[in-house]
């Protein structure tokens, strides 16, 4: 049973070699020469003006939350794509009953005003 590991160790062995190696590399061969420029938050191409310590709307986090959640909630899609045949009818009405929710819970936020950027 422990000879079935080999090629796994061995892949684990190259990895932990391969990673110090690259980084040491590019230590050796990239320029460092650190200045004040360079060493300057960049953000699409804007110098910054203020602190990045200010406030945000809420909105902006509102917005990032329900992007995750729908996000999270159409991986669920994948495995019943993987085993439709498998599930038949009842995978499919289980689905639609999901998606069902899932576009009334669009809609209401979209209702409440929650996905305007303004």
């Amino acid at each position: 049973m422990p000879q079935n590991y080999i090629p796994l160790f061995i892949f684990v062995a190259i990895v932990a070699t391969l990673i110090p190696l690259t980084l040491v590399l590019a230590k050796l061969v990239r320029p460092e020469n650190p200045n004040r420029t360079k060493l300057m938050p960049y953000e699409c191409g804007i110098d910054p003006f203020d602190s990045s310590r200010g406030r945000y709307t809420v909105r902006y986090y509102i917005v990032a939350i329900l992007f995750v959640v729908f996000d999270v909630e159409t991986i669920f899609l994948f495995p019943w794509a993987v085993k439709f045949k498998a599930l038949g009818m009842f995978g499919l009405l289980e689905m639609l009953i999901f998606l069902g929710i899932l576009i009334v819970g669009y809609i209401w936020i979209w209702k409440k005003g929650a996905l305007e950027w303004v």
